[in-house]
């Protein structure tokens, strides 16, 4: 089950929230920003309920320091006020959603419902890629390569990753150099064509002795040829 935390200092709204997610979450409560900080510390949550005012201070305070830990957490601002220019700050800060009080619980259960869904979809498409010589764990982008009979990490630059990534994706397809600067560097970006075997001779330095599972193709390009598990 999924867990969420819910950031208001109303008692009363507390039921509430239970009442509507209680089939699809379990529900912690924290009535001040210092409890939220204390419970955040102790453990993760999938969604968070945060109110804007709060006894010890904004809400959005909190937000902005929750995503700067973890960007992916989603973020309902769920508060009385109405104002746009609340809203405004609430979305700048990073917020998902927001929901004015008092609210309907089958629309916030539909609201948090939803973002679950896309969230399980999400983690699925970051998936793990495994082969003899490789592996890639997507949802933490690490890279661990086979050496000495075991798979050991290695540290690549963000691009050194997303050109990786990228060929492990499409194994066996040949990849034009143009392609792979239009996708990795962007159309309106010019890169010099032959930056591109400068970066992937970087790469290859660092997968070391499996560094043959990219394969130059003459004239064209390259191809990721690993090894199936």
């Amino acid at each position: 089950m999924k867990n969420v935390l819910l950031v208001e200092d109303n008692k009363e709204i507390v039921p509430l929230v239970e009442m509507a997610i209680s089939r699809i979450a379990s529900v912690e409560w924290a009535k001040t920003l210092s409890e939220a900080e204390n419970k955040l510390d102790d453990g993760s949550f999938d969604l968070i309920l945060l109110d804007l005012q709060l006894p010890d201070g904004n809400g959005i305070d909190l937000c902005s320091k929750i995503l700067a830990v973890s960007p992916t957490t989603p973020i309902f601002i769920l508060t009385a006020s109405d104002d746009l220019s609340q809203k405004v700050l609430g979305f700048t800060a990073g917020a998902d959603d927001y929901i004015t009080k008092p609210f309907e619980a089958l629309e916030l259960k539909a609201r948090i419902e939803a973002k679950f869904t896309k969230q399980d979809l999400l983690t699925k498409e970051l998936k793990s890629l495994k082969w003899k010589e490789l592996e890639i764990v997507q949802s933490k982008q690490e890279v661990t390569i086979l050496k000495d009979d075991k798979l050991t990490p290695i540290d690549l630059t963000a691009l050194e990753y997303k050109l990786l990534t990228y060929l492990a994706e499409r194994p066996g397809e040949v990849l034009k150099r143009d392609v792979l600067l239009n996708d990795i560097w962007g159309e309106n970006i010019y890169v010099y064509p032959r930056s591109v075997d400068t970066h992937i001779s970087k790469l290859r330095k660092k997968l070391g002795d499996v560094s043959e599972i990219i394969e130059s193709v003459h004239g064209v390009g390259y191809k990721f040829v690993p090894t199936e598990v």
